[in-house]
């Protein structure tokens, strides 16, 4: 029996150095492959200078153009069983192409995070007014939620916002997979080498700068935080990395003020373990924060906000301290760089939660079942989700004009 083929869908290539989203994507393909899939991975981009080289790992890569009839020549020759959209704006692109030519393949949507949700708490950050959940009736709200409708199963990365699809916007249970970020057995293994409090020196932040609440979060850091904390530690620096940085990030370094823009982290492990305190005042967001789990894998208690420890911890105590305002967050930065004792119950109380709450071996056999469940009942499954087939039949008709007339116009401008 021919192994089973699934095909991945991104508008960008794998960065697992740059971003959680491309690490969280090379544990998917890992888990595929494991389940015997060949894999085919397709981007709307140009490959960077960070991506990681897939056909190392034996997955089969190409790009895919929007707007073009030759995706459908493509997919049909290909004819994978099971068809992975990274993130709804590519699903919209491509979605009806795929239901098209491929109508009995499995259509999975992986949210990354919530983007209506993030973008309203923008929305709300930025006019200095109070989130609430009306604030969610929005157009992109209306785009994605209709993604999730249109696809057989989303993954989602946040309790939280699984909770939020469910009573808010009314989406079917069955229709949705809690999928966080996960840590193997291995990794677990390394918690007991990780460099004790004596050995490290300063607090950390690190984040993708594409990703606006990370850019947010430096602001606050060098405006807000960082210009009382400095003066309450007046030895201490503050050591600023990420992918991306453009010339306004670089513009804030500052050697007098002991706040470094140091750009990309060769070594992402490195560099955190051997801060003492992760800090990350995040303003407005979605999902769960890759930098905030690493810290705990590798032993760096953390400073937070609730809306970046949400969907993290569930019921256990935080590796170190949420707080949402200026003066509680600078409070208990000195508190947890200083006292040993609260910085070592931080680090394992950070242990706890990668054990209880992240480890892989809680969610690949019951998502592995799912999917072949899925596969074997999808007629029925589909005949459930009347919402998502009426959706689809729109989308079907109106995108399939567009695009055709999109196609036409481009060929005719070249």
């Amino acid at each position: 029996m021919d192994n089973k083929k699934l095909l991945i869908i991104s508008s960008v290539w794998v960065e697992p150095k740059s971003s959680a989203a491309g690490s969280r994507m090379l544990q998917l393909i890992h888990f595929f492959q494991v389940c015997g899939y060949e894999i085919t991975y397709t981007s709307t981009s140009v490959r960077s200078d960070f991506a990681f080289d897939l056909t190392k790992i034996d997955v089969s890569c190409g790009q895919v153009m929007i707007n073009c009839s030759s995706f459908d020549e493509f997919v049909t020759e290909l004819h994978p069983d099971v068809v992975l959209f990274d993130r709804f704006m590519v699903e919209e692109q491509f979605g009806w192409r795929v239901a098209k030519c491929c109508p009995d393949a499995l259509r999975l949507l992986d949210t990354e995070d919530l983007h209506c949700l993030r973008d309203a708490r923008k929305e709300a950050y930025k006019k200095k007014i109070e989130f609430s959940e009306e604030m969610l009736f929005s157009d992109v709200a209306k785009r994605e939620i209709a993604s999730i409708f249109r696809c057989d199963l989303t993954l989602m990365i946040s309790e939280f916002e699984m909770e939020l699809l469910q009573t808010f916007f009314k989406v079917d249970e069955k229709l949705l997979f809690y999928l966080p970020i996960l840590v193997s057995e291995s990794t677990v293994d390394e918690f007991s080498d990780r460099l004790p409090f004596e050995e490290r020196t300063d607090f950390v932040f690190i984040g993708n700068f594409l990703h606006e609440p990370n850019w947010n979060c430096v602001q606050v850091l060098k405006t807000e935080i960082w210009p009382i904390l400095s003066k309450k530690l007046p030895k201490v620096n503050l050591l600023v990395y990420g992918a991306y940085p453009s010339h306004k990030v670089f513009q804030l370094d500052n050697p007098k003020e002991r706040f470094f823009i140091k750009g990309r982290a060769e070594n992402a492990i490195e560099v955190i373990e051997n801060a003492k305190v992760l800090l990350a005042p995040i303003r407005f967001g979605a999902g769960i924060k890759g930098k905030l789990l690493e810290a705990m894998l590798y032993g760096t208690p953390s400073v937070t906000t609730s809306i970046g420890a949400e969907g993290m911890n569930g019921n256990l105590p935080w590796n170190g301290f949420i707080e949402d305002t200026n003066e509680g967050f600078i409070e208990k930065a000195v508190s947890l760089y200083s006292d040993q004792t609260v910085w070592n119950q931080a680090q394992q109380n950070g242990f706890e939660i990668i054990k209880k709450r992240f480890s892989e071996d809680d969610f690949l056999n019951e998502l592995k079942a799912s999917i072949d469940f899925l596969i074997s009942n999808l007629k029925l499954h589909r005949q459930q989700n009347f919402i998502g087939a009426m959706l689809q039949h729109h989308t079907l008709q109106s995108t399939h004009y567009m695009s055709k007339w999109i196609e036409a116009k481009n060929k005719n401008t070249v």
